[in-house]
């Protein structure tokens, strides 16, 4: 059995799934043990394909406030985090548009970023621009037909559309939702993720839903269904 699958335990899936919730009320706590669980992830799939995390140069696009800073180089990463608008991240860039040249890293990773962008795909492409031949690419993000795809708009609003949702939420809260439809929320779906990564120049070598645990990573593979079960999709290609 792979590193990865090896980890990807009901326990995990469960544990995951309580700490949701905390984003908007405990978002140190939140991100930090999703810092932990993504930088696990990550040295599991180098594991499975042939990069060690230490020693290796990972970029994170759109790494935000720098909680994932700590938990890669704790696993002894040379870790670089691009935002294009948090000023306490290393790099501000735009992700369509990384200002580092071709094969610079060895892991070049986005972890729910792709569906806060209006273009995911021009990201996808520069993410693997920048990758060493060799290296891996590994793109995370929420799925909109998935239970979370409103994000903090509710579980079943965005089904009805993403501007009722949020209209919705304004009249409940009283202040706009933190990630707004059109602006900063878009509809990404699991078969465009899929269509990018056996199109690009490179190898999938895997793709799988991040949050399930490992014998319900049968559900990217059948269509329609995947798109509503899959609450997070990872594509993983090498360079």
């Amino acid at each position: 059995m792979s590193a990865t699958r090896r980890r990807a335990t009901l326990r995990r899936s469960l544990t995951l799934l309580r700490s949701f919730p905390q984003e908007q009320a405990n978002p140190n706590t939140f991100y930090t043990s999703l810092a932990e669980d993504t930088a696990e992830l990550i040295a599991a799939l180098g594991a499975d394909h042939g990069v060690d995390l230490r020693g290796a140069r990972v970029l994170d696009v759109g790494g935000g406030p720098g909680y994932f800073t700590q938990a890669f180089r704790r696993r002894g990463a040379s870790y670089v985090g691009l935002d294009p608008v948090e000023p306490r991240v290393q790099v501000r860039g735009d992700g369509a548009a990384l200002p580092f040249r071709d094969d610079t890293f060895d892991v070049v990773y986005s972890s729910n970023v792709a569906e806060h962008v209006s273009r995911p795909w021009d990201m996808a492409d520069d993410m693997l621009r920048v990758t060493r031949p060799g290296g891996l690419v590994v793109l995370s993000y929420t799925v909109w037909l998935g239970p979370f795809g409103g994000h903090e708009t509710g579980l079943w609003e965005h089904y009805v559309g993403g501007e009722f949702a949020r209209r919705r939420y304004e009249r409940r809260h009283g202040h706009p939702p933190k990630n707004v439809w059109g602006q900063s929320l878009f509809a990404v779906s699991c078969a465009a993720g899929l269509r990018w990564a056996r199109s690009a120049d490179a190898e999938l070598v895997r793709a799988f839903p991040r949050y399930h645990p490992g014998w319900a990573w049968w559900v990217v593979r059948v269509p329609v269904l995947r798109e509503f079960l899959t609450s997070n999709l990872v594509v993983v290609l090498r360079a």
